[in-house]
């Protein structure tokens, strides 16, 4: 497995634990060298979106030891996590509808997130 997808993953399960809602990972990594995983998932509130990179970034951390290239949009209703290998996107619902990145990177392969995300009963 690769560090990329095994970051991906840990993401992923980060995410959900502090109740992400509809989350998303496009594989592009044959599309463009920009990155390998886009993970995008909404928030439902800017104070929870701020949350939701906060604890991406404090558990990445702590379970992989890797740091952020960058972290930017603290204060709006976008915050973007870039990992290099993986880019974080947490949006509130009306800003992933504007921005549409699941449907500008349509072309990716979008990923079954079944056994890294807990159902809820």
């Amino acid at each position: 497995m690769n560090d990329s997808k095994l970051l991906m993953e840990e993401i992923v399960k980060i995410a959900d634990s502090k109740k992400a809602r509809d989350i998303v990972v496009l594989q592009v990594d044959d599309k463009t060298t920009l990155t390998d995983y886009f993970v995008i998932m909404t928030g439902t509130s800017n104070t929870h979106i701020r949350a939701l990179g906060d604890e991406i970034e404090f558990k990445v951390k702590e379970n992989l030891e890797i740091m952020p290239h960058h972290h930017e949009g603290v204060n709006s209703n976008w915050v973007l996590v870039d990992y290099t290998g993986v880019v974080v996107n947490i949006f509130q619902q009306e800003a992933r509808e504007l921005y549409a990145l699941e449907r500008l990177w349509g072309d990716g392969t979008k990923l079954d997130l079944t056994n890294l995300i807990v159902k809820e009963d």
